[in-house]
């Protein structure tokens, strides 16, 4: 069976066939490093990772690459809270840090490359002045702006018909703009301070007037860019002008991946991307799980409590496209289903390496139930990527090692077990499960571990032991955890989600 993909922009599930029979163009519209990244961030990536891992799979070398927004008002919000930063940069900076310890700790592929806005303001800027020249868009007072009357096919990927497309941007743009849908490019001058103020957290003292944020220069005065702009230039220059896939959120769906295709397709009169793949959101509590709403549970602590291989079962019990709902139960279950597959894995594993796994012992239905859940597997992922039921044909196989082992007297079947170990291991290794141990759920029996060191290193300081207690820090950074004394208390991070 050929991959097939729901494709946004045709509203079709559609035979998925690469420019280069031998390679896939795959990016993804990052995360703009303002929070620390939760789980709504995660089941994005996750999903996206299961997505490059099928592709190799199948045999194309995937180019895959995702951005970091790190120009934004939502970042300059964030100067002066905690220990972050100074300015946007290092705030930028910090967060960027963070996300990448929490992709790790997920198990993710790595990316080819992950782009910043910062990096690219030149190609920004070359990127809008090329619409300006081909009459796509316009200056107006030191901002630049996309003329959506000038592009016939807007609104193809939200399906919308121009006229009922609503203002875009801030109201204060409204008397620079020719159109109320027109959106910015390039905007004049440093951050409004009104919006850093609206993404400011509260009860938070930041002290003084809000900071502009970054500036570059550019033919129209000193600014910032726009933020669609940015994701057209990060791609365009790492990828090229046609990207095979390019997936994101599907509250990005508009105006944001609109606005991608408008700028991108008029700059270059090629077809921006020809399949938009989009995640559904991540629900808590009846509403999506999101920085600005508050209700979210992050990456490190899921990974701290749960382990990387109980979240990873979590996220793929649904497919990308279809919506999830975070709660005590359904993370329940995930630790049930992966519990299932480990124990068989290792009870597997245990019988291969004993004399009692015979060479000439036959199981025909393991066997054929290990071939079966091949099968199942594959038709499950070259159907949009559907997780779910792929996930269901691993878990057969795990039904399957422990029927054999229940019903076998003497003697196990070497080769069949072999099959599924091997199964378990290659499909298993699609949805970034790991079975060697490096990603298990032993996240939370570190941490009570290292509960108990910082308490004993809390008795000696209050006993003025220093040197012992310094000491006591120094062998916990020694095996990667990080230990920041605050004044409620210390707080801790284990290396890699461990």
């Amino acid at each position: 069976m050929t991959l097939h993909v729901t494709n946004t922009l045709t509203g079709e599930k559609e035979p998925f066939e690469p420019q280069d029979p031998e390679n896939v163009l795959l990016y993804y519209c990052g995360l703009t490093v303002s929070d620390p990244p939760h789980l709504g961030h995660a089941r994005s990536w996750v999903h996206v990772d299961v997505m490059h891992r099928w592709l190799e799979q199948l045999g194309y070398d995937v180019r895959h690459v995702e951005n970091f927004t790190d120009v934004n008002e939502k970042i300059v919000a964030r100067v002066g809270e905690d220990d972050l930063g100074a300015d946007e940069s290092a705030v930028a900076e910090s967060y960027v840090r963070r996300t990448i310890e929490d992709m790790r700790s997920l198990n993710l592929l790595r990316a080819e490359v992950y782009p910043r806005v910062s990096e690219h303001v030149p190609e920004i800027v070359d990127l809008v002045e090329t619409l300006i020249e081909k009459g796509y868009a316009y200056e107006s007072n030191g901002s630049v702006y996309f003329d959506v009357t000038s592009f016939e096919e807007y609104g193809k990927l939200s399906n919308q018909e121009l006229t009922e497309i609503e203002s875009q941007g801030d109201p204060d743009e409204r008397s620079e703009k020719r159109h109320p849908a027109d959106f910015a490019l390039w905007k004049a001058g440093g951050v409004d301070p009104d919006a850093v103020e609206e993404h400011r957290h509260e009860g938070v003292d930041h002290g003084g007037d809000p900071p502009e944020g970054l500036t570059w220069d550019s033919p129209w005065g000193e600014g910032r860019p726009g933020w669609h702009i940015e994701c057209s230039a990060m791609s365009m220059t790492h990828l090229g002008e046609t990207l095979d896939i390019h997936v994101g959120g599907r509250d990005l769906v508009f105006p944001h991946h609109e606005n991608e295709i408008a700028q991108s397709e008029a700059a270059t009169d090629q077809q921006f991307a020809n399949y938009w793949l989009h995640c559904e959101l991540f629900q808590m509590d009846e509403e999506k799980m999101s920085s600005s709403l508050g209700n979210f549970v992050t990456v490190a602590e899921a990974i701290d409590r749960w382990g990387a291989n109980v979240m990873r079962t979590f996220l793929t019990a649904g497919s990308y496209n279809s919506q999830q709902l975070y709660s005590d139960e359904t993370i329940a279950e995930a630790e049930e289903r992966w519990d299932q597959l480990e124990r068989a894995y290792e009870a597997a594993v245990e019988t291969l390496d004993s004399p009692a796994a015979s060479s000439k012992a036959e199981d025909q239905t393991l066997r054929e139930a290990v071939a079966d859940a091949r099968e199942a597997f594959r038709t499950a992922m070259n159907d949009d990527f559907n997780t779910r039921e792929a996930q269901s044909a691993l878990l057969s196989v795990a039904t399957a090692i422990n029927r054999h082992l229940e019903d076998a007297s003497d003697e196990y079947d070497y080769r069949g077990l072999r099959r599924a170990v091997e199964a378990l291991e290659e499909l298993g290794g699609v949805l970034g499960l790991s079975f060697d141990g490096s990603t298990t759920g032993s996240a939370e029996l570190a941490g009570d571990v290292v509960e108990l060191v910082l308490e004993v290193r809390e008795r000696e300081r209050e006993a003025g032991n220093y040197e012992r207690a310094d000491e006591l820090r120094d062998e916990l950074a020694a095996l990667g955890i990080e230990v920041q004394d605050a004044d409620d208390g210390p707080t801790y991070r284990l290396p890699d989600g461990g």
